[in-house]
């Protein structure tokens, strides 16, 4: 779990240690934000990696910054493992288990809702356009309304998205339900 920020950063210059830091800071903010949002500090982070705050600082001079880097790597990560389950069948059955497949992951996160719902980050918007088109595709096959739009979609789904995070239930069956509601919402 190679943080990004760490690529091209890597080699004979950096130390060992500080590369061991380095990765134990990203993997605690992972966890942090995971956990709780935006609402994560730093001195969570560097008091779960075991290192002083100067320490996440030298690796990420802002908070934001460590925010971006764990976000494209958490879409990145949850891109992989929504396009590696090798959904396949029609247009409607692809969008479907997208779809589902999205409530599911980010029922364990409660960073990703947040940044999803905001879409300000290039890697949300990115996840989202691809959903769009996944939406047009089983919209021209007969299979989502054919009112739809892109704005409907967001709205439907970085809603529910949002107000469970802020609800801060974790239950993956009541994400799974309201995954199915957003489908439903969009069904001819």
């Amino acid at each position: 779990m190679e943080s990004p920020q760490l690529a091209g950063r890597e080699g004979p210059s950096q130390r060992a240690d500080a590369r061991r830091n380095h990765e134990r800071v990203f993997a605690a903010a992972l966890e942090v934000f995971q956990e709780s949002g935006l609402q994560g500090t730093v001195p969570q982070i560097a008091e779960r990696a075991g290192v002083g705050k100067a320490t996440v600082y030298r690796s990420y001079p802002t908070k934001e910054i460590l925010v971006k880097a764990v976000v494209k790597y958490r879409l990145a990560e949850l891109e992989r493992r929504i396009t590696g389950s090798a959904i396949t069948g029609s247009d409607r059955q692809v969008f479907d288990a997208y779809v589902r497949s999205l409530f599911e992951s980010l029922a364990h996160d409660r960073l990703l809702p947040a940044v999803l719902a905001g879409a300000q980050s290039a890697d949300a918007a990115e996840l989202l356009a691809r959903l769009t088109k996944l939406m047009e595709e089983a919209k021209a096959a007969g299979h989502v309304r054919s009112d739809a739009t892109a704005l409907d979609l967001r709205v439907v789904l970085c809603g529910l998205v949002l107000q469970l995070s802020t609800m801060a239930d974790r239950d993956p069956a009541l994400w799974r339900r309201y995954g199915e509601l957003t489908l439903q919402a969009l069904r001819p």
